[in-house]
């Protein structure tokens, strides 16, 4: 048998340049579905942020929403152009769904408890927050998992749904923090003398709050130090500096005004080989 492309193309030539032209509108429709996606989501994103009730957390969920919600559009319209009807398509979807959920239940796990983290807000957008075991700044959340920035700049991506399964800690939760730091002194030290130096670097410090009133005590008596605490609040924001601060201010106040602060001795004791 001879082969006649003439003979082909008169009988599949039409199937070709529509399966083409098909191929090619689909890969368009793509493209441009897509980008459009991007864009409503970036403009629902910017629009839900400038409203007053609305912070950024549920602006950049909704935006995922919107971004998933048209991608899905997209690709069922990518379908139709093939002719594959949307009935049997969504019939089909929907055994696919039940399929892919029950070998996906993780991820499908996740989607609900993102929706759970909008609804109970346990941390937003910015919180510095502790949860699986890492710490770090929240820098987005979306349909499937957290961002987190940790504080040497490394970024972790939690699962939702391990993020709102465990304990999670919000040190941003609150507006006021309480800083308490430990300082030990040697027993023959004079404590009195180094709490009226700790209270004078307290005052001095317009930072840490008057009420509640700062507290410094000695708390603990323990093994080489008589040991003083003391526990100051102060906004969230300050928490870190003030601590930085106060360490820095007692060590060089304590050696200035002649109060030791007891670290470990190694005694060395050399026995005579004659005796």
């Amino acid at each position: 048998m001879e082969f006649d492309p003439q003979a082909i193309w008169d009988q599949y030539g039409v199937l070709i340049v529509n399966g083409a032209l098909n191929v090619i509108g689909a890969i368009i429709l793509l493209i441009i579905g897509l980008r459009i996606a991007g864009w409503l989501a970036g403009t629902v994103r910017n629009q839900a942020s400038k409203r007053e009730n609305v912070d950024d957390t549920l602006a950049s969920f909704f935006a995922s929403l919107v971004r998933w919600g048209v991608t899905a559009a997209v690709v069922i319209a990518v379908f139709g152009i093939f002719g594959i009807p949307v009935a049997s398509f969504a019939a089909v979807l929907g055994a696919l769904t039940l399929a892919i959920g029950l070998s996906m239940q993780g991820a499908l796990g996740n989607i609900a408890s993102g929706v759970m983290i909008m609804l109970f807000r346990p941390y937003k957008l910015g919180d510095f927050i502790e949860v699986s075991g890492v710490s770090g700044s929240v820098k987005d959340i979306n349909l499937f998992q957290t961002v987190i920035a940790t504080p040497d700049n490394k970024k972790i991506m939690i699962p939702n749904g391990q993020a709102i399964d465990g304990v999670i800690t919000n040190y941003s939760g609150y507006t006021t923090r309480r800083c308490d730091i430990v300082f030990g002194i040697d027993y023959d030290d004079d404590f009195d003398k180094a709490i009226a130096i700790l209270k004078e670097i307290i005052a001095a410090d317009e930072r840490i709050m008057k009420d509640p009133e700062p507290f410094v005590r000695v708390t603990n008596l323990g093994d080489s130090s008589v040991d003083i605490t003391c526990r100051l609040w102060c906004q969230a924001s300050d928490y870190w500096p003030i601590k930085f601060d106060m360490l820095e201010k007692v060590k060089k106040s304590f050696d200035t005004q002649g109060v030791s602060i007891p670290y470990p001795h190694t005694t060395i004791v050399k026995k005579d080989a004659a005796a």
